[in-house]
């Protein structure tokens, strides 16, 4: 499938790394001009110098930004006030023992997985439905649907973005706009790289330790490995796409037949 989306701009929160960044380099190579996101200026020179190698002639723009705040958002949007596709990739995960999550972490986790994306869903689409197009897009997780014990706070903040997600495609119903959250299954990142030694014998080589994680931990995936970023950007990149003009108020799944459901 040739995805053209040369002369839409693209905003990608919160890739600097991991599926963010395979978002962000698949828009670019589909056409798309790409505002790359992260909280400091030298992972976004990182983010772009990465994009450039995979797409030498990628448009892109340096958009550092602590989008997760009140004021960093603001002044994103102030600096690139209008995008035609807004994916919302920034997220935060991390293992903890439900009875020891305190308020403060509750409330982080609610703050920055989610409250940041309407943040910005807020601000740019009445820009989208003005214009007749638009793509926005939440990156939620399997563990919306099937909580993790071991991370209900993350669960909880993904079980929201659905939520959301489906709410603003009521918001842009009929304007020529789509809003979709992507599942994404168990996938392979630098982070869950982290988390994957935290919970299985750190000496093990890479290839056995994560199959002994899905074993033990996730052992309802039928991929049976983890998912490569990439895998999660082709369905972001097709959502992004006038293909998927028909598909909105979906919650699409790119989970490795995880969740154990015909529908999520």
């Amino acid at each position: 499938m040739d995805v053209d989306l040369s002369g839409k701009t693209a905003l990608v929160t919160g890739c600097s790394r991991g599926i963010g960044l395979a978002i962000a380099t698949g828009l670019a190579r589909a056409g798309a001009r790409v505002a790359v996101n992260g909280r400091t200026g030298d992972s976004v020179a990182a983010a772009l110098a990465h994009i450039c190698a995979q797409v030498p002639d990628a448009s892109l723009v340096a958009a550092p930004a602590d989008v997760a705040s009140e004021d960093g958002a603001a002044a994103l949007v102030r600096e690139l006030p209008d995008v035609d596709i807004l994916v919302n990739s920034l997220g935060i995960f991390g293992a903890r023992p439900p009875m020891e999550i305190t308020d403060a972490e509750w409330r982080e986790y609610f703050e920055v997985n989610v409250l940041a994306a309407v943040r910005l869903t807020r601000a740019y689409l009445p820009g989208m439905t003005g214009r007749g197009w638009g793509r926005v897009q939440f990156i939620a997780s399997d563990s919306a649907i099937a909580i993790p014990a071991e991370m209900i706070h993350y669960g909880m903040s993904k079980t929201a973005l659905l939520a959301v997600s489906r709410g603003f495609a009521k918001t842009a119903a009929g304007t020529g706009v789509t809003v979709n959250a992507v599942i994404a299954g168990p996938t392979h990142t630098p982070g869950v790289e982290d988390f994957v030694r935290e919970l299985v014998d750190p000496e093990l080589p890479w290839d056995q330790a994560q199959r002994e994680f899905m074993r033990v931990h996730r052992p309802q995936s039928l991929l049976q490995r983890l998912i490569e970023p990439e895998e999660i950007a082709h369905m972001a990149v097709y959502l992004s796409s006038p293909y998927a003009s028909a598909t909105t108020g979906a919650a699409v799944r790119v989970d490795g037949g995880y969740v154990d459901s015909i529908v999520p």
